[in-house]
Parts: structure tokens; sequence; C-alpha cells
């Protein structure tokens, strides 16, 4: 195969893999540093400081023990600071 050919196969491989893993990598609530937090889109910093503040006493055990911990963060947010990446214990917000 030409290796013009080979470079133009390779790059829409990346490509294809960038798009089918999504742009923004999963930021882990258990771990995440402050900046990390208030990267996640939905996020600012009075959330991201109640949710290290929270995360200090233990690590948070599911979604819902982020929702029942964290004021303002309900089914509608946790949905949408999903798709944006946030995860409890390496899941998704499990909502429909």
């Amino acid at each position: 195969m030409p290796i013009r050919r080979r470079c133009i196969l390779q790059s829409a491989a990346a490509f294809t893999f960038i798009l089918a893993t999504g742009s923004a990598a999963a930021t882990e609530v258990n771990q995440a540093n402050e900046a990390e937090l208030d990267s996640v889109r939905g996020l600012g910093p009075p959330s991201t400081a109640a949710i290290l503040r929270e995360r200090a006493k233990a690590p948070f055990a599911s979604w819902a023990d982020l929702m029942q911990r964290v004021k303002g963060i309900k089914a509608a947010r946790a949905r949408r600071l999903s798709s944006e990446g946030l995860t409890v214990n390496g899941q998704p917000y499990p909502g429909p």
C-alpha cells in the first residue's frame, strides 16, 4: 500500500477512535481534584467545594449517595453530569 494512502487510513482510524470514545475522558468523583471537577460542564466552584467537603468525610458509594449528600444534585442534573463524563465508582448515572 502506498505510504500516502496508509497515512490517510491511519489518520481516519485515529479520528474514528476519538469520536467513538468521546472527546471528554471520564472524571471519577472519588478521585478527581478540584480543577478536574471544575472542568466538568455543569459543575462550578460551589458544587465542587460541596463535593470535596463531603468526599473528605467518606468516598461516595453510589450516585444515590452523591445525590443525597450534595445539595442541588438531583436526577436531572446527575444525568447531565454523567453525560459530561462524571462517574461514581466508575459508573455513569443509571437513571433513564
